[in-house]
């Protein structure tokens, strides 16, 4: 398990791409561009993540 230190800095590159790309196409669109645009940001900054699952 990873410790306090390790997920804080996981949480905060997760919150600063979020906000990246909220500042860089603004609100009011739909949820799947976002969804795309912030996969993109994760791979740009090397964040490990999993698409929506059914």
């Amino acid at each position: 398990m990873k410790d306090d230190s390790e997920l804080n800095k996981i949480t905060k590159k997760i919150i600063g791409a979020a906000i990246k790309v909220h500042r860089t196409i603004g609100p009011g669109l739909l949820e799947s561009i976002y969804e795309e645009c912030l996969a993109k940001e994760f791979e740009l900054q090397g964040i490990q993540f999993e698409r929506q699952k059914s």
